[in-house]
């Protein structure tokens, strides 16, 4: 097997504000396996909360090609990293997510099959996304739901944690006038104290908002679990919930755990986490990073195991390098084709080093 990464800039339509920063770009490095003349592909991306950037996914990325000699094949190397027995320790969870993604692609590709049946998932997933609403006046808030609502969304996301809490407020009545019908997720990104958030949530009830992320600061899973119990409406764990061991703490005790594949390192890790959870009160949430169709994709085939979906970080993009997996008309699906189901858009073959331009199979 030989591996190779490839760098792109993603620059977002618009730049998204949430309570803790203000996005316009990330970079997105792109990780190519290659064996027996098939290819695979994955992709991590940049992150300023994650302290991740793309010349530090690229070495480990290197780290993780110069391992792969001592296996025969991907899948042995599949099977290594399902067992837990693969990257090295320290290995930030989105590289392993990312090479799980290429393995994944490639195996499947090798036999003719889609991931999710790889899985044990018969038919494609399908599922409504939700698309997000950053921190934003109420007057552009409410035109974006009416263009999303327009464009048959039916779950949209509202970013929360202004410094006016009445602000939020007056930002989730906008979107609720614009667009009806919709569901609504509420995500204040950690920004709220225990007592603003008790004050405010049984207003977004009243709202029709269904659930909230991560209302509170991270670093105090006792006091999210608390509000969880008094709350009004369902809470939903996302920086408090990172690993299997953080969704084992709060496991009955929340309403949901929103994981993301780069969190908790891939899509292995995220079955285990729904397993964890299977029988408990606490549902699945599938959320994401800002990222191409590529870095979706994996999650996309998980979509039948979650309550609550938020796969939209490709269409926040001005240009998807890749396409595959839909989600323009509000709904973002897995298709039959083998491997991850998705290609470089327009057809263009992706260029991974070292070695020369390897076409996509």
């Amino acid at each position: 097997m030989r591996a190779g990464t490839h760098t792109v800039r993603l620059e977002l339509a618009e730049p998204l504000r949430i309570s803790r920063s203000t996005m316009s770009a990330r970079d997105a490095v792109q990780l190519s396996i290659e064996h027996e003349g098939v290819t695979g592909h994955g992709e991590a991306v940049s992150s300023v909360y994650y302290r991740l950037d793309a010349v530090g996914l690229a070495r480990h990325f290197t780290a993780v090609g110069t391992g792969l000699d001592r296996f025969p094949d991907p899948e042995a190397a599949l099977e290594a990293l399902r067992a837990r027995e693969f990257a090295a320790d320290g290995t930030p969870p989105a590289v392993t997510a990312a090479v799980e993604a290429a393995l994944l692609d490639l195996v499947g590709k090798r036999a003719g099959r889609p991931v999710h049946q790889l899985l044990g998932t018969g038919d494609a997933p399908v599922a409504a996304t939700a698309r997000t609403i950053g921190l934003t006046s109420p007057s552009r808030a409410a035109a974006h739901a009416r263009g999303l609502a327009a464009s048959v969304f039916q779950v949209l996301k509202v970013k929360a944690g202004a410094t006016d809490a009445e602000e939020d407020v007056e930002r989730v009545r906008a979107v609720r006038d614009a667009a009806p019908h919709a569901r609504l997720l509420l995500d204040p990104n950690g920004a709220w104290t225990a007592g603003r958030a008790a004050a405010l949530l049984p207003r977004f009830a009243a709202l029709g908002v269904e659930a909230v992320e991560q209302p509170l600061a991270p670093g105090a899973p006792e006091g999210l679990a608390g509000l969880a119990e008094r709350s009004p409406l369902p809470v939903i764990a996302d920086e408090d919930a990172v690993d299997l061991e953080d969704v084992r703490r709060l496991a009955g005790r929340v309403h949901g755990v929103n994981v993301k594949l780069a969190k908790c390192g891939g899509v292995h890790a995220a079955l285990r986490i729904a397993e964890l959870l299977d029988g408990s009160r606490t549902q699945l949430m599938l959320g994401c990073l800002a990222a191409s169709t590529l870095g979706i994709a994996p999650a996309v085939h998980l979509v039948d195991r979650a309550r609550w979906v938020d796969l939209d970080g490709h269409l926040l993009l001005a240009r998807d390098p890749w396409t595959g997996i839909g989600g323009e008309d509000g709904w973002v699906r897995a298709s039959g084709a083998p491997g991850l189901g998705v290609a470089p858009r327009g057809g263009a073959s992706r260029c991974w080093r070292p070695g020369p331009c390897a076409a996509q199979v």
